[in-house]
């Protein structure tokens, strides 16, 4: 939950969930920012030994492509159920809306979440989860799967750029729990943005 609600107040912050357009810089800022969090042992999911070598995290190179305006669809009477994580913990989430985009003229399907009891906080009442899996997990990616922060759009679009998804902490520690990535989300293609993976 740490790994979550720290990278949403990253994201709010400094990257900005309105933007309808490409921005370079933003990305930069957003990788800048989780690098300064991971390196800061007070924040950091790394291990004691990985902190003391740890210089930055490795990126795919920023790639407009993989910046997409997606179409939202709200689902309705969704009932919340019990999603699977790397542990015995089971939180409460609700599959709040499908994503549906085009990547090099194919078209793509995500679906998005919401956190039960997050929800509940004021700060993070819009807040939503887009956990996903692609042909480069456990490859060139943790082989989890990665993760990207929203928020619930005004309108019936919303902006998906993978270049700041990222790890799950469980990819840099076993101590962390960690939501897997439903199957449904999983792409049959290689999005070559965001983080890498952290060891070989």
């Amino acid at each position: 939950m740490k790994t979550l609600i720290t990278l949403f107040l990253l994201l709010q912050l400094n990257f900005g969930f309105g933007q309808d357009k490409f921005d370079v810089s933003a990305v930069a800022k957003f990788q800048t920012e989780l690098n300064e969090e991971y390196a800061d042992a007070k924040k950091s999911p790394l291990t004691a030994e990985d902190l003391a070598i740890f210089k930055t995290l490795d990126f795919y190179p920023i790639d407009e492509k993989f910046f997409v305006v997606a179409k939202f669809i709200r689902t309705q009477n969704e009932k919340p159920f019990e999603m699977k994580t790397s542990t015995d913990r089971k939180p409460l989430y609700v599959k709040y809306g499908e994503l549906s985009f085009t990547i090099d003229d194919r078209d793509f399907k995500l679906n998005v979440y919401k956190n039960i009891e997050l929800s509940k906080k004021k700060d993070y009442k819009d807040y939503l989860f887009l956990p996903f899996s692609d042909l480069t997990s456990g490859k060139e990616s943790y082989i989890g799967g990665k993760y990207i922060d929203l928020r619930i759009p005004k309108g019936d679009t919303i902006v998906i750029d993978f270049n700041t998804s990222y790890n799950p902490y469980c990819a840099y520690n076993s101590k962390y729990s960690c939501p897997k990535v439903p199957l449904e989300n999983d792409l049959d293609i290689e999005i070559k943005a965001g983080v890498k993976k952290f060891h070989d």
